[in-house]
């Protein structure tokens, strides 16, 4: 795939989970059928709890807050004002390796917080992207969870930007009991807004940060 085939669709901010779900699979289903070009989405969604295939009772919402349980790997989420969300719906190239996509998404995410001025990292054995705790628990500032499907994949990552993180209480985030979460804003002490974030995700998709070779680490779920 060359650079040029990835279309970015900005589908702008308050999206209702379910609308933005039909939407992706039916995306997927041209991408797989119909030799459609390959898109990335990027997005605010509603306030929504998600839970991936792994998702384990005890990490559900404490105050019975409705939850979408969807098909992609991984455990429960939030997503909701203030976090940028990326829907890769591509084609991976043969012979397809999905952990490699995953450490494409995060390469990604770490090469835009760093323009911003913050340093993450990542951690071994847990997907996403951290910031270091120094002798305090690591902080996750983004999640991930795909589904590959025919090839093709689907979901993608939620960057925290300037949201709340109260919603996060209410649920064990990705089933990681001994972390915190943090968003860009509290790190760098200014407000980051999803609007100052976009642009520069787009410029790492156009710039083919989703098919640049990668060294995996162990495997992880995804």
């Amino acid at each position: 795939m060359s650079n040029s085939e990835l279309i970015i669709q900005n589908w702008g901010s308050d999206v209702e989970y379910q609308s933005a779900w039909d939407r992706q699979r039916e995306l997927h289903h041209k991408i797989v059928t119909e030799n459609h070009p390959d898109v990335a989405v990027l997005l605010e969604h509603q306030n929504v709890y998600t839970a991936g295939r792994s998702t384990k009772p005890e990490d559900r919402p404490t105050d019975s807050s409705p939850v979408f349980d969807i098909d992609r790997g991984g455990r429960i989420t939030w997503h909701g004002p203030g976090q940028i969300v990326c829907y890769p719906i591509m084609k991976l190239d043969d012979p397809v390796d999905v952990v490699a996509h995953v450490r494409r998404l995060e390469l990604l995410i770490m090469n835009v917080c760093s323009k911003l001025g913050l340093e993450t990292t990542q951690i071994e054995g847990r997907s996403g992207v951290w910031v270091k705790g120094n002798g305090l628990p690591d902080k996750k500032i983004a999640a991930i969870g795909i589904r590959v499907a025919k090839k093709a994949t689907m979901h993608g990552f939620a960057l925290n930007c300037n949201n709340s993180l109260v919603a996060f209480r209410n649920i064990v985030p990705c089933g990681i009991g001994d972390a915190d979460v943090t968003t860009i804003s509290l790190e760098l002490g200014r407000d980051v807004s999803v609007a100052e974030v976009t642009p520069l995700i787009e410029a790492e998709l156009r710039n083919g940060a989703l098919k640049r070779n990668v060294s995996k680490r162990s495997k992880v779920e995804v």
